[in-house]
């Protein structure tokens, strides 16, 4: 149980005998300030005193590890749950903006083959109070170092569509209490139909993002398993209804492997459904992890992959990798950090076979 499972009126509740603008001091010091409950010193010393014995006042989050890298700019947290669960956070400061990653799931469910995360299986759903906290605690990091947290992407540990009413909860309390613009609030999916399509259905403004890493069935039941469940024709279907309904543009994410998804055939595949939905793909060199044997694509075939999609009309850009020294890129989220990662090259062909 987080803090910030508790609602307003829960807040007022445990100030019982207090004036009611006292719950709202204690509320805007945590969401807006980003502060501990004894800390907020606008409330009498009296009272800070008794929230900080207040057991549903506890921090749900502890740090166990953080860890940085790319000259400060990407720093990792390793936390531990109330129940032993472990989940890594990352945030990463750009010259324009801050981005935090957070995970929605102890653990993922989903077995993508080349993820550190879920080759490590579920452990469980993660709480609203315990997503949003993790926002928290990166927006205090951030403004520590005189920046602001203003980017969030449920891009960490779990799949977010599998825990889909927690992670909207969250969300409405990022977006509504923590006032960061639900423009900048991004949902990752490898691809959970249900969930694009409740989404669909949602007032909030939000982004949708695809993991989608092949353009093709085959290929992609073995990079993603839970294509077998929702094949592409399946995926576009929902895809293609979110777009029309909400006018917003999606992206495909595209973890491009050596000689498996990043050949001339790949290219035109995956433009031709990127196209009809005027989708935005991102494009990521694969980064190492344990069990995947395959390598990221070269430097000069990403740039080749790219120009391909881009002679085709397509509109993309390519990731920056950041954080992958200290195991935060992307796909390498795992409570067991492992370090010095040395990918192998000449074995993605059997990956690809």
């Amino acid at each position: 149980m987080s803090r910030y499972d508790l609602s307003f009126e829960a807040v007022v509740e445990l100030l019982d005998g207090a004036p009611r603008y006292r719950a709202d001091q204690l509320w805007e010091g945590m969401y807006r300030r980003y502060q501990e409950p004894g800390s907020i010193t606008v409330l009498p010393r009296e009272v800070r005193a008794r929230l900080e014995a207040e057991p549903a006042l506890a921090s749900a989050l502890r740090e166990e590890r953080r860890v940085s890298a790319d000259r400060g700019d990407t720093s990792k947290w390793l936390l531990e749950l109330h129940d032993g669960a472990r989940i890594e956070t990352v945030l990463m400061h750009h010259p324009r903006h801050s981005t935090v990653c957070v995970s929605s799931q102890a653990g993922c469910a989903m077995a993508c083959s080349f993820c550190a995360t879920g080759q490590g299986g579920f452990t469980r759903q993660m709480s609203v109070g315990e997503i949003v906290e993790q926002v928290v605690l990166a927006a205090r990091a951030s403004a520590e170092s005189g920046r602001r947290l203003d980017h969030v992407v449920m891009m960490g540990m779990g799949e977010p569509m599998a825990n889909y009413a927690n992670v909207l909860d969250a969300v409405r309390r990022i977006v509504g209490d923590i006032g960061i613009g639900a423009r900048h609030v991004t949902i990752s999916t490898v691809g959970v139909v249900p969930g694009i399509r409740r989404l669909t259905a949602e007032p909030l403004q939000v982004n949708l993002a695809v993991s989608l890493h092949a353009a093709n069935d085959e290929l992609r039941d073995r990079l993603v398993p839970l294509n077998r469940r929702y094949p592409l024709s399946k995926l576009m279907q929902a895809c293609g209804e979110y777009v029309e309904a909400t006018h917003r543009r999606i992206s495909f994410e595209w973890a491009l492997i050596d000689q498996v998804n990043d050949r001339a055939a790949d290219a035109a595949e995956l433009a031709a459904l990127a196209m009809p939905l005027k989708a935005h793909v991102n494009l990521i060199p694969l980064n190492p992890t344990p069990g995947y044997p395959a390598v990221g694509t070269p430097p000069g075939a990403v740039r080749a992959f790219r120009d391909r999609l881009t002679s085709y009309g397509v509109n993309v850009t390519v990731r920056k990798t950041r954080g992958q020294e200290i195991a935060a890129a992307c796909g390498q989220l795992v409570v067991e950090t492992p370090v010095g990662l040395k990918p192998r090259r000449g074995v993605a062909a059997q990956t690809a076979s």
